[in-house]
């Protein structure tokens, strides 16, 4: 005879999952289409039966008790199998292609030249690049799954961390560049980014290395990060750059880095609705991306 399990209800679980997940009743709430004293009933329920708290209520917050911190993970997984398996029995869910943006230079540099590795380990799957250095809603539907930089969080999206960057003084070898002190001889190259608090740029370097006299507003200026790094390939001045990105020019001797120090920059995600998440398709180009840039 088989084994019959003795749960909690379902709805007091899924309350205590969303709750956790967000620390906060009223998105719960929200999320599960209740109200939030609905969502407190069902936790005091779960709690009560389970003899033990498992919040810690404040004024306007509430926190995991040991014994929620304990149980969260276990119903969190659990619940992401029973999205991922329903998701992979609807056929309707399985789409032709997947599409995944990500800005273009990370496009050029790390997902075109893996291409090959997608196809060979997944053949059922046609998948589409995205190069745009805007950032896409994938609300909306125009594309599936995402890299971005940044920090986070990514409200309405689960994301996990894909790679750290790290930014550092690049040039040809012909230059001849050994020290810090030969920048002073050097023309420097700029990239105009969009989102300045993430520049690691000529004034951040220098105020890391110490060196205040350093001409950090000369030189030649880029609007695009491609550009500079083949100008800064032909020889023709020093950029500070993805050491990330430009991974293929250093491994090939045509770029050098010479000296430190090194920038730490914000770190890649993989970003995706809850529900595409689930999908097999998505799932897919997700491993590939795992295995396409390592983390490092």
């Amino acid at each position: 005879m088989a084994r019959s399990r003795r749960l909690p209800p379902l709805a007091a679980l899924r309350a205590f999952e969303a709750a956790a997940r967000h620390l906060s009743f009223r998105k719960a709430a929200e999320e599960l289409a209740v109200t939030p004293t609905a969502v407190s009933h069902q936790i005091r329920l779960l709690e009560d039966t389970l003899g033990m708290p498992l919040f810690v209520r404040q004024v306007r917050r509430v926190s995991l008790t040991s014994a929620g911190h304990r149980l969260y993970p276990i119903l969190r997984d659990g619940f992401d199998a029973f999205e991922r398996a329903i998701a992979d029995l609807s056929p309707r869910r399985q789409r032709k292609a997947v599409t995944l943006t990500a800005t273009t230079l990370f496009t050029a540099r790390r997902l075109l030249p893996a291409l090959s590795l997608f196809r060979e380990h997944h053949p059922a799957f046609d998948l589409r690049l995205h190069a745009s250095d805007d950032l896409v809603d994938l609300a909306s539907g125009l594309a599936d799954i995402a890299v971005r930089y940044g920090s986070g969080p990514f409200v309405g999206l689960v994301s996990e961390p894909l790679q750290s960057e790290r930014f550092g003084v690049l040039c040809s070898p012909n230059l001849g560049l050994s020290k810090p002190e030969d920048l002073k001889r050097a023309t420097l190259l700029h990239v105009e980014w969009k989102r300045l608090e993430l520049a690691p740029d000529w004034p951040r370097w220098a105020r890391l290395a110490g060196m205040p006299n350093l001409a950090v507003d000369q030189g030649l200026r880029f609007t695009e990060d491609a550009h500079a790094l083949q100008a800064a390939v032909a020889g023709h001045g020093v950029i500070v750059a993805s050491l990330v990105l430009a991974a293929p020019e250093i491994e090939a001797g045509l770029l050098i880095h010479p000296f430190g120090p090194v920038i730490p920059g914000e770190t890649y995600h993989i970003v995706a609705t809850r529900e595409n998440m689930a999908c097999a398709d998505v799932r897919a180009v997700s491993d590939w991306l795992k295995q396409t840039v390592p983390v490092a």
